[in-house]
């Protein structure tokens, strides 16, 4: 008799899979907003603005992942964290056109399904989405074993946010002599991670179990840190202090992100010395011998968000800050371009 040859065979067990989207859609449901109009594993998800006060509202979109930081996941086989960074890193995109997050979905692509592995995952999504009052209306679970292998996996995410039309921000009112406050990151973020597992892991031969005095804490619980969301303290400043600005401190550092919010004619000057950047950085430069220009260019450098307020409005947002638990440190100001081209000098 001839061989029998189906799918589960060929690599794609979709009882499997079936499975795991059970085991999930109860721990999804409770991301639900009351702009909700479908239930886990439609089409399509379905969101109605009907009932939300808006008189102008913009949709901000946004789509990302979280990189080669799985990599670490898959290493310390620790994946909820992964779910809290993805919606914070995609809440904090928008974020900084003023939108708020309506609803999220999700992608997570691997060489088969493991219901431990994407239940873990989805609570973490579930977790952040909680807190960021952002539904999870659906996503894609995909086994690929010709694609990815091993323990291999990826995961995307794409949110929607909305904004009314008069409160977009998007630096257009920056000028020259404008603050620029700066958050404190909680490490890399999600960002910076191919550089980091070439020094750590195979420069410096540490593993992620591996106790490190520096961090005081393993390799692996510090690249683990999950992304953080900035979302409540700026929009309690944006309720009382002109935001002329935002920038997302992620992948291209501080030399790439500011300048996409920059008017022209217009650079920035950032001092370093305003603030100490967070142990793994040091430790990184130290290993990789690495200038300030390749750090500050990578990694966030312990600042995950910039805030760009007028002058004479410093004083007030520092002290909101202060009251969010959310201390902000003034760490450059905004300046004429010499050259006229947008840029980041680091003083």
């Amino acid at each position: 008799m001839k061989k029998k040859i189906d799918y589960a065979s060929a690599g794609v067990n979709i009882d499997i899979a079936d499975a795991a989207k059970q085991k999930i859609k109860a721990m999804v449901k409770a991301t639900f907003t009351p702009g909700v109009l479908s239930e886990i594993g439609k089409f399509g998800g379905f969101f109605s603005l009907e009932g939300q006060n808006y008189k102008n509202p913009v949709f901000v979109s946004s789509v990302d992942g979280v990189g080669t930081k799985l990599k670490i996941a898959s290493l310390m086989n620790k994946y909820e964290t992964v779910g809290i960074d993805l919606v914070n890193h995609c809440t904090d995109d928008i974020l900084v056109h003023g939108a708020k997050p309506l609803f999220m979905l999700d992608y997570i692509a691997m060489s088969k399904t493991t219901p431990k592995t994407v239940g873990e995952i989805v609570k973490g999504l579930v977790t952040a989405c909680k807190i960021e009052k952002c539904a999870l209306i659906g996503g894609e679970t995909a086994q690929m074993p010709d694609v990815y292998k091993g323990s291999d996996f990826d995961f995307v995410g794409l949110i929607v946010g909305i904004v009314e039309k008069n409160k977009i921000i998007d630096g257009s009112n920056i000028k020259a002599g404008d603050k620029i406050i700066g958050l404190k990151s909680t490490g890399l973020h999600t960002n910076g991670y191919t550089l980091a597992r070439k020094l750590l892991l195979e420069k410096a031969g540490l593993k992620v179990s591996s106790y490190v005095k520096k961090l005081k804490t393993t390799v692996g619980k510090a690249l683990l840190a999950p992304h953080k969301s900035y979302t409540k303290p700026v929009f309690r400043l944006i309720e009382s202090v002109d935001v002329k600005g935002l920038a997302h401190i992620t992948g291209g550092g501080f030399t790439d992100n500011i300048p996409r919010i920059l008017p022209e004619g217009l650079s920035v000057v950032i001092e370093k010395k305003s603030w100490k950047p967070l142990p793994i950085f040091a430790l990184m430069s130290e290993i990789g011998n690495l200038n300030d220009a390749e750090m500050y260019r990578t990694f966030n450098m312990g600042v995950g968000m910039c805030i760009f307020v007028d002058d004479k409005d410093i004083n007030k947002a520092l002290r909101i800050l202060k009251a969010c638990k959310e201390p902000g440190i003034v760490i450059g100001e905004v300046v004429k371009s010499r050259s006229g081209a947008k840029k980041v000098e680091l003083v």
